[in-house]
């Protein structure tokens, strides 16, 4: 694998999730062969939404989990207004989710070449440079 990789919030959550052990395999493989592993402010805002609402976990755990993602992280992109508005026409050029557009604005403001995610359509190339890759396929 080349290029830099964007990760999406599923992805990290398997990471965690001790009855998906072999989703947590697979993202585990697909983190460790990325040259660089990207995520963002975002990804980092929905994990931590998911261990307060759906898992219930304490503070403490909650930002460990938080800060570990940032150290398997070799980048961590923060959402600015360009991000905003890029994630709007994304929107409305490829019709998914704005929340799932603000992800790939982030890709692709940091020049990532693939995003990991299980919630897009697989093999869908992005403004002719991000590829969707669903690594459980």
């Amino acid at each position: 694998m080349s290029g830099r990789a964007f990760f999406d919030t599923n992805i990290f959550i398997y990471l965690y999730a001790e009855k998906e052990r072999g989703k947590q395999t697979v993202c585990k493989d697909v983190i460790n062969k990325a040259d660089e592993c990207i995520t963002s402010t975002q990804i980092l805002n929905e994990i931590s939404n998911v261990l307060i609402r759906k898992w219930q976990m304490p503070v403490d755990a909650i930002k460990t989990i938080k800060q570990d993602i940032i150290q398997i992280s070799d980048e961590v992109a923060y959402i600015k207004e360009d991000t905003i508005d890029k994630a709007i026409d994304l929107h409305f050029k490829y019709g998914f989710s704005y929340y799932d557009c603000l992800m790939l604005s982030s890709a692709l403001e940091s020049n990532c070449t693939t995003i990991y995610t299980e919630d897009m359509s697989d093999g869908q190339v992005v403004e002719n440079k991000l590829t969707i890759v669903n690594p459980f396929k």
